[in-house]
């Protein structure tokens, strides 16, 4: 192979590749109706066929090597953000969703604040909704099953420590807030005084 078709061949992909990178930010804005698989599909074949034959140039070969390590890294960052589309828990669309609740006049409470896991304070009177939203979130972050924890449950436990707290503190009330830890989820408890 000429270098100077590989050369162009090459340049050729480079300006492909920054078109599907466009084309994602794109779809993933919302601006586009569809994924760009054709684009996707035609660069994935291209560095097949390039990645199976010997680039005897060695600058062709580093660019060659640079444009295959930015498509790999692109792809995964790609899938990862499919992969929370399809879980609901993209922050665009959990965050857009919550503003067209908000316009219709629907309380989506703490919803926004999904990602809040990792030690924000929230809001923890007994029927914090914030609260429960971030410690459900967390605990499927870490993997663990949800779906008998309700806000009641929830509520009792933070009463009964926010209760036990007061008396051993003597503090007039206890925030709460969701941390996690070597995996688990926990309440962490700060007295107010």
């Amino acid at each position: 192979m000429a270098v100077e078709s590989l050369d162009e061949e090459l340049r050729l992909l480079d300006t492909k590749l920054k078109q599907l990178k466009l084309d994602y930010e794109q779809y993933f804005l919302g601006a586009r109706p569809r994924e760009p698989q054709q684009l996707r599909r035609e660069i994935q074949k291209a560095i097949v066929i390039h990645s199976q034959q010997p680039i005897r140039n060695t600058a062709l070969r580093f660019r060659f090597n640079g444009i295959n390590s930015r498509f790999q890294a692109f792809k995964r960052q790609w899938d990862q953000t499919l992969r929370e589309i399809d879980a609901g828990t993209y922050q665009r669309h959990v965050f857009k969703a919550n503003l067209h609740d908000r316009a219709r006049g629907i309380d989506a409470p703490g919803a926004a604040r999904r990602g809040a896991s990792g030690g924000a304070p929230e809001d923890a009177k007994p029927g914090g909704d914030r609260l429960f939203d971030a410690y459900r979130e967390a605990a499927r972050s870490c993997g663990q099953d949800v779906s008998a924890l309700t806000p009641e449950k929830l509520e009792r436990v933070v009463e009964q420590q926010r209760t036990a707290l007061q008396k051993k503190l003597g503090c007039d009330d206890v925030d709460f807030r969701v941390v996690v830890k070597d995996g688990k989820v926990k309440l962490k408890a700060a007295a107010r005084r």
